[in-house]
């Protein structure tokens, strides 16, 4: 058999794949000009990248099914699937010096930190400030695939570019716990808020019995009428009212979680004032009268706040989502979790892993101990009891605090309570802190039990910094399936606004408006494979990665996207080549002209690493 030389033989490939009705070419830069013309019906605008200098070697392979087993390079298209690392903890800090104020320019090595007791090395750390939260901008390139020349109408583009949205800030009213005299004080007090926004703020309002959602938009007039559909909806109906005998909450917790003798003996004197016309003969029926009662309103209760908990997961989620800085208020007079504990962990860590920051509003505003109960429904109790369940309420009110406080402190926001300037508290709730700095660890040995672990962040310099973090985290009680801990690890990264720089991509785009209201974007990834860890087998250098895009509209919301399998067999020539030029691949996407702000998360198969970028691009109409 004749030698063929090399050059030769991978340009008949090329056009082999071309001839077959693919959009796969491969274009070297000492031979730009030996490359193919497209196949009929292709746009060299739409679906040919430009490359961006000399050196960048660029492939559009076809959307095959069964790509074959020789071709060096294919792609495979897929719609997106969008929903951190395995096993990785991430604790947000706050450091403040004596005076309150922020201490910057920390390292990793100023910092300690201890699971159970056990100190742990800390894998990753950030630093980070609204600024670095922002997503950056990036040129969008014409047609041609230049980049635009400056221009009024470009300087406009620039303009609008400006004020795509930075900061999203979820309101949520917790109306499942509210009373009407709450909710009317903190619709007054949220309406601050709305005067203090930047153009490039967006707010939603929702609410936690999931009755009411206003999306993300920064009409302020929409905003205020949104409010007034705040108002109390309790899931129990009022069932919790009145019943006999009175038992709270937090009393029924005391009694059917806690065992406390005490707390069921006053509800149980409650039942014979209430059933049985003070005859204390019937003492132990009001016993079983007091157990029966208590199950029931701590199932009511418990229901409350899952009702309230599935909600917040709910807006976290979709807060999740926005390109930019997001800040989550939670106004409500605070709940006790009682066994509900994990959940608000879960919540925490749900919002460290999506960046999100929760500040907290307790609704109740400047407020003291209430003993008697309610001015307005004043409680019967008579005076054997009356003392005990005046303590009861005083340390429920206490209890409520604390729920807050962690949602707050776990993820380096602030709790806002006990103060008379709601709409004060409003309005600086709606920002992140100036800095906080992200901790990230992976437990060694972590029991797949469900346990508590508590965590203690210190600094190792010993100064007396007061340090804000959360304290502690569950273990997992399910091993996750490798799979498809990869998969939710692409869908969180592609809604989350962190840049991370694993793998050495560039972010590029270019658009093709088709008619006066359709338009072609197209994202460009150029790769520097230099940086990426190939696994050699039979003779190839061989590694998968998957390319995750996402658009989305100036109010955040998603667009569209996509997802792109790039499989690379490599022989050790090509691996060669493409070290010094690199690899580009585009994904084009039909859109309307408008600002979008441009999201791209890249995976490596082999080495499990991670790159995302963000951008921003106007197409004028």
């Amino acid at each position: 058999m004749p030698h063929i030389p090399l050059a030769r033989r991978f340009l008949t490939f090329v056009i082999v794949v071309v001839l077959c009705g693919g959009l796969f070419w491969g274009r070297i830069a000492s031979a730009q000009n030996s490359l193919p013309t497209p196949a009929p019906g292709t746009s060299a605008q739409g679906d040919a990248a430009k490359p961006q200098d000399a050196k960048t070697y660029s492939a559009q392979a076809t959307n095959a099914q069964s790509p074959s087993d020789n071709a060096e390079v294919s792609t495979q298209d897929s719609p997106a699937t969008f929903r951190v690392r395995v096993n990785l903890v991430l604790v947000r800090v706050v450091v403040r010096d004596a005076k309150g104020n922020i201490v910057p320019n920390l390292r990793r090595e100023d910092f300690e930190l201890f699971d159970n007791r056990k100190p742990q090395a800390i894998s990753s750390f950030s630093a980070d400030t609204p600024e670095s939260q922002a997503a950056k901008s990036i040129s969008a390139a014409t047609p041609s695939g230049e980049v635009a020349a400056p221009t009024p109408e470009g300087a406009e583009v620039a303009a609008q570019v400006k004020k795509m949205p930075q900061r999203f800030v979820a309101v949520m009213f917790d109306d499942v716990h509210l009373s009407m005299d709450d909710a009317m004080f903190v619709r007054t007090a949220t309406t601050k808020l709305f005067s203090a926004l930047a153009a490039s703020d967006r707010v939603g309002i929702f609410s936690s019995s999931g009755q009411f959602v206003q999306q993300f938009t920064a009409d302020r007039e929409v905003l205020n009428k949104s409010l007034l559909k705040i108002q109390p909806h309790s899931p129990t109906g009022g069932a919790l009212a009145h019943e006999c005998p009175d038992v709270s909450y937090y009393q029924a917790d005391l009694i059917q979680n806690g065992h406390d003798d005490q707390a069921l003996a006053v509800a149980a004197e409650d039942a014979v004032q209430c059933a049985f016309q003070g005859n204390e003969v019937e003492l132990p029926a009001a016993r079983n009268v007091a157990e029966v009662v208590s199950s029931r309103v701590l199932s009511l209760g418990d229901q409350a706040t899952e009702f309230a908990y599935r909600h917040m997961e709910d807006v976290m989620r979709q807060l999740a989502q926005m390109p930019g800085q997001r800040v989550m208020v939670f106004v409500s007079p605070g709940f006790i979790p009682t066994t509900l504990w994990s959940q608000t962990h879960d919540l925490i860590d749900r919002a460290n892993h999506a960046g999100i920051v929760i500040n907290t509003i307790d609704a109740r505003g400047l407020y003291t101990s209430d003993v008697l109960g309610d001015i307005a429904d004043r409680p019967t109790d008579s005076l054997k009891v009356r003392g005990y369940k005046g303590t009861y309420r005083v340390a429920a009110q206490f209890a409520q605090n604390q729920v807050m406080e962690q949602l707050a402190y776990g993820t380096g926001g602030t709790f806002f309570h006990n103060r008379n300037d709601v709409d004060e508290g409003l309005r600086e709730a709606a920002a992140a802190p100036p800095l906080s700095y992200l901790l990230g660890f992976s437990p060694q040995n972590l029991k797949v039990d469900g346990s508590f672990h508590t965590i203690v962040v210190r600094m190792t310099n010993k100064q007396k910094y007061s340090i804000q973090a959360r304290n502690g985290y569950y273990a997992p009680k399910s091993i996750r399936d490798p799979a498809e801990a990869a998969k939710q690890e692409i869908r969180e990264a592609i809604f989350s606004q962190e840049e991370l720089h694993d793998v050495p991509i560039e972010l590029q785009t270019q658009f093709f408006k088709t008619d006066a209201v359709s338009a072609r974007l197209s994202v460009l990834t150029h790769f520097d494979l230099k940086g990426i860890h190939f696994r050699k087998a039979d003779g190839r250098n061989r590694d998968s990665l998957t390319i995750a895009t996402a658009i989305f509209d100036e109010n955040g919301n998603y667009v569209t996207g996509g997802e792109k399998l790039v499989e690379m067999k490599l022989l050790d020539t090509t691996y060669e080549r493409l070290s010094h030029s690199g690899l580009t691949l585009k994904s084009s996407y039909e859109v309307k002209p408008g600002s979008y702000m441009v999201r791209l998360v890249v995976r490596d198969g082999e080495g499990s690493q991670m790159a995302a970028r963000n951008g921003a691009v106007t197409i004028p109409n």
